[in-house]
């Protein structure tokens, strides 16, 4: 069962219009979340994510007071309490003209499938290989929007595959800026340890992941070193450990960098223990 602008309906059901703008340009902005016992994460921080994209894209107000409601009943009818949850917000069906009306009548979907706690897609460490796609400028694309067009990361992925043969199958590419900084992954934020001290890119081209606060986060209450700048591939290639973050992988060690074995190791282990401690705490402990 999806929920389909404000009604549940069979998957088979849910469709939008060939004429929606999200079909069409792109042109909407989603959230991915994570629910844990049937609360679902740091569910404002997604809400103010998800807003402050449909702010960036013109299209502020949009964000339904009820969008949490859905979300539980969405949950509810599909009987999970472990969860990827996905929301989704278009523009919506308007005239086919690149020119967005003023006035919007939204698009807005809700999808979950089951996730079990301590799963994801991924059952090994990630290996990462860095591609020549590069993460476009915040004044190219905004960095902090999270919207349907994907196309920078789907062609980092399909870099992947042509590098694949039997022997070698990276799994997560390594992009970076126009700089030739490390920026991020496709679908992930990228965290490396050297000599104590946690770093990870700035948020200069990358999107603020809300798992990637929450490491940071973790890491400071801990009075853990960390530190955020520009960085060479080299940097990540010779770090002590690595791993990658997001909503549906949580902390997933690097096994290895463009052949060149990394691999998790005591502080990944210890702040993916935090972690989920804090999933815990505010999911499983009310």
């Amino acid at each position: 069962m999806y929920h389909v602008n404000g009604t549940l309906v069979e998957r088979s059901a849910a469709t939008v219009s060939v004429e929606d703008r999200g079909f069409r340009y792109g042109d909407a902005a989603f959230e991915t979340c994570r629910a844990y016992g049937g609360e679902v994460f740091r569910w404002g921080r997604h809400r103010e994510r998800l807003e402050a994209t449909c702010e960036t894209l013109g299209m502020a107000g949009v964000v339904p007071d009820d969008l949490a409601l859905r979300v539980a009943e969405t949950l509810e009818a599909n009987e999970l309490a472990d969860a990827y949850v996905r929301v989704s917000i278009t523009r919506g069906v308007q005239p086919g003209k690149l020119t967005p009306s003023l006035d919007v009548d939204p698009t807005i979907v809700v999808v979950a499938k089951p996730l079990p706690r301590g799963g994801d897609v991924w059952e090994a460490p990630a290996v990462v290989q860095s591609v020549t796609t590069r993460r476009p400028p915040g004044n190219v694309l905004p960095a902090e929007a999270k919207t349907h067009n994907y196309l920078n990361g789907i062609l980092a992925r399909l870099e992947l595959r042509r590098a694949s043969n039997d022997d070698y199958r990276p799994d997560e590419a390594l992009m970076r800026d126009t700089d030739g900084y490390v920026a991020e992954g496709a679908t992930s934020n990228v965290f490396f340890v050297d000599d104590g001290v946690v770093k990870t890119p700035d948020l200069g081209s990358i999107l603020p992941g809300i798992t990637r606060e929450t490491v940071v986060e973790l890491a400071e209450n801990e009075g853990f070193p960390v530190e955020t700048g520009r960085y060479e591939i080299g940097d990540v290639r010779d770090a002590d450990e690595a791993f990658l973050t997001n909503t549906t992988w949580e902390l997933r060690p690097i096994a290895s960098v463009d052949g060149i074995d990394v691999g998790g190791g005591p502080m990944t282990e210890l702040l993916s223990r935090l972690y989920d401690e804090r999933v815990e705490a505010r999911c499983y402990s009310r």
